[in-house]
């Protein structure tokens, strides 16, 4: 009876700071790497995402024989995208000697994160935070120990509100965020970019993530004679707003960003989130880099969409910068990474001295009838 209850408490307390072990009982010759994000509440469909695309990676590593000669094991964090929460999952990485951080995934929780692993030196690698801070932060201190598998919120800004501009020239265009880092920061950068192109935003406005009722957001935007949407936030918000829209008889067009990539947000929007549009990277599952891993992944009946396989090229960076190093150590690693690149199953990358990719292309996707495409571009 002890034993059974003394398990109960270990697992309580497990499940109490976020942080779970997978693969194998873990032996001294392990090396423990990390992978930290929403794995519940609101935005856990992107958990999902970063937890498939980093069990993938670490067992086809292990297959292929570890990384300097041992095998990784995987400790998953979950930060539900709260701040607090984030720091907490890593202070608790460093006392489970984690040598890299594939995460996290909001941009909120990743940059107050990255203190605690840039003051111990571990390399952090996000799949999906694209806050321009992140790395802009910790460059102008010198720090070099974050890095990201991921495009930036000024370059997706300028794809954006480019688009807009062209499009919805002489029309009147709304600029909406939910007032965290990324939706903020997308959706002050694609406002920018729009004007420059010469289109003045008709309505700029705010709402809080989680908001149920978005009645007099969408009757102010229906005075204001809106003809398109653009809304920087997560998919929750944006689905229901659309839905909302939908039955108070507004018919703008809605247009987002990246964290619109989950069939999640259908279950949510239903038949009103037909037309959203989206823009994120361009999509990597038919390169020839990818068929592989995303072959295996159909055999489990998993679709890696959104962050599954930016997720995984993190680690594989990671794998090769310890490789070319011989060693874990964060900086060493990273400054291996800025001069040689890494062949991954996203293609081959580079980064500059932030820590940022040196190429993203961007791309539309289209939600049609329950789930969502690239769109092709016309010449």
């Amino acid at each position: 009876m002890f034993k059974k209850l003394a398990t109960t408490t270990a697992l309580a307390a497990a499940f109490a700071v976020g942080i779970f072990v997978f693969n194998h009982t873990a032996k001294a010759d392990d090396l423990t790497i990390a992978v930290a994000g929403p794995m519940t509440g609101q935005y856990a469909s992107f958990g999902e995402q970063l937890k498939r695309g980093s069990e993938m990676a670490v067992k086809d590593i292990n297959a292929a024989g570890g990384v300097l000669g041992k095998q990784l094991k995987l400790v998953i964090g979950d930060d539900a995208c709260d701040p607090k929460q984030a720091v907490q999952v890593a202070n608790d990485f460093v006392t489970k000697g984690v040598v890299f951080v594939a995460g996290h995934f909001c941009s909120g929780s990743s940059i107050p994160a990255s203190d605690k692993y840039i003051e111990e030196g571990i390399l952090q690698i996000t799949p999906a935070s694209t806050n321009e801070k992140f790395t802009d932060g910790p460059a102008a201190k010198g720090q070099n120990t974050v890095m990201r598998t991921c495009g930036r919120d000024d370059w997706q800004g300028v794809f954006d509100g480019s688009w807009l501009a062209k499009t919805y020239g002489g029309k009147n265009v709304a600029i909406l965020d939910d007032k965290s880092p990324y939706g903020q920061g997308l959706a002050n950068n694609t406002q920018m970019n729009m004007e420059k192109a010469g289109l003045k935003t008709a309505l700029r406005d705010t709402y809080n993530a989680g908001d149920k009722d978005f009645s007099a957001l969408i009757n102010k935007m229906k005075q204001a004679k809106i003809d398109a949407v653009f809304v920087g936030g997560y998919h929750p918000d944006v689905a229901l707003m659309m839905r909302q829209s939908a039955e108070q008889g507004f018919k703008a067009a809605f247009v987002s960003g990246d964290a619109m990539n989950t069939k999640e947000f259908w279950s949510i929007s239903g038949p009103a989130g037909e037309g959203l549009r989206f823009s994120d990277a361009a999509s990597a599952k038919n390169l020839d880099s990818a068929k592989a891993v995303v072959a295996e992944f159909a055999k489990d009946n998993y679709d890696p969409e959104g962050y599954t396989l930016t997720t995984y090229a993190a680690i594989q960076a990671f794998a090769a910068a310890a490789k070319g190093t011989g060693g874990t150590d964060g900086a060493k690693m990273a400054d291996w990474l800025r001069a040689n690149g890494a062949q991954t199953v996203i293609g081959e990358l580079h980064w500059d001295a932030k820590g940022d990719l040196t190429k993203s292309t961007y791309a539309w996707y289209l939600w049609h009838d329950g789930n969502y495409e690239q769109e092709q571009p016309t010449n």
